[in-house]
Formats: structure tokens, sequence, C-alpha cells
């Protein structure tokens, strides 16, 4: 099995369950030298005239310095098998543990030179063209400050989608 490029506009499935729901590997960095987590906060849509993404980081998680230092990241879906791997990947840091010995996904570069997982279904990957700190003064329901009991709130990230690959 492969892949093959499909349009953003051509992406399966509702975002929602997709990302809400089913998660998704966010993975910043390089062939050797990267990290992925799991993620179920996000969307897909449309702004400044391009297809984009966008994710939200906490800055503790070893992720967030990978997607600091680099420009691009790839979102990985996967069917209902994976969930153990995602599980992993959402509980367990890469700076503890070998998450690819752990989970026995299998790590690729696209032609862009991001990092992927064989095991996805839909990979989407974008280059980050805006970032902005979650401010809760900015909060107009209480609701969403209830999920930060820390006070450890997310950076936003938007990337334009760069390319889209199905698993064929």
């Amino acid at each position: 099995m492969g892949f093959k490029n499909i349009l953003a506009s051509e992406i399966p499935g509702n975002a929602i369950q997709q990302i809400g729901y089913d998660w998704m590997l966010i993975t910043a960095g390089e062939k050797d030298n990267f990290n992925t987590m799991t993620a179920a906060w996000g969307g897909l849509g449309f702004l400044w005239k391009e297809p984009m993404a966008t994710i939200f980081i906490r800055p503790q998680r070893y992720t967030y310095e990978f997607t600091e230092k680099y420009e691009n990241f790839s979102l990985c879906f996967f069917g209902e098998s994976q969930r153990e791997a995602l599980k992993i990947c959402g509980t367990k840091s890469g700076r503890d543990i070998d998450k690819m010995a752990a989970t026995g996904l299998t790590p690729l570069v696209s032609g862009l030179g991001n990092v992927y997982f064989e095991e996805a279904l839909l990979v989407i990957e974008c280059k980050k063209v805006y970032f902005d700190d979650i401010n809760p003064a900015n909060f107009l329901d209480p609701r969403p400050d209830k999920n930060y009991p820390k006070k450890d709130y997310h950076r936003m990230y938007i990337g334009f989608i760069t390319n889209c690959m199905l698993k064929v």
C-alpha cells in the first residue's frame, strides 16, 4: 500500500470527527530528529485565500520545541487499529521514551522533507504562517478556561496546507 496525492479540497471525512474523536498526530522535525504528539484540538479550513490547518500545542510539550524550530509540520490520521499508538504518543514524552519503538509506527519522509507515518490513512503537510498564544483575558465564555487548571495556555499555529496524501 502506498499514498496518492490529493488536493486539500478532496480531504475525505468529517474534520470534527477526525480531529476531536479519532485524534491525529502532529509531527515536526526532520528524518533523524523529530517528535510527534497526539492531538484532539485543531481545525481545517480556509484562510487568507489558502487551505489551512490550525493546531494547538502547550509549551511544556516536547513537540513544541520542534514546532518552534522547524517551518513545517505534518498531521497524520489513522484508523482504530492505531488507537493504542495514539494513546502512547499522547501520554508519553519523546524526552523519556522512543515513541517509534514503543508504538511500532514507521516514520517516512515526504518529498517536502516532512516526517509522516506509513500506518496513516491521511497525511496533511503544512507550512507555518502564523502563531499566537492563547490569552485568557480574551475568553468571552468561561468554559474554555476550565481546560487550563495549571494556566498552561496553548500556542496556536496556523499552517498553509502544502500537500495531502491519502492511503490507497
